[in-house]
């Protein structure tokens, strides 16, 4: 991160944990052939539901944040 001077945190599932947890696991596909985590995006409230998700087989296809912002706030 510092090499890169991202000033914001990243986090990491090494073990596959959330990823699993949302069912987003791409087996195999990894360029090593390690489990993977599809494309998505999800909104979650304060209580830990989810309230919106995009998700997405092409890993160049993300929601635009018109999109989010959109879905944000009609789940107010």
């Amino acid at each position: 991160m510092k090499k890169t001077g991202y000033t914001f945190p990243l986090l990491s599932d090494s073990n596959t944990e959330t990823i699993r947890r949302y069912d987003l696991v791409h087996k195999g596909e990894s360029p090593s052939g390690r489990d993977i985590a599809r494309p998505a995006e999800f909104l979650i409230d304060r209580n830990g539901i989810v309230r919106w998700r995009n998700l997405t087989e092409d890993l160049r296809i993300r929601a635009r944040p018109e999109q989010m912002l959109e879905a944000a706030r009609s789940i107010r």
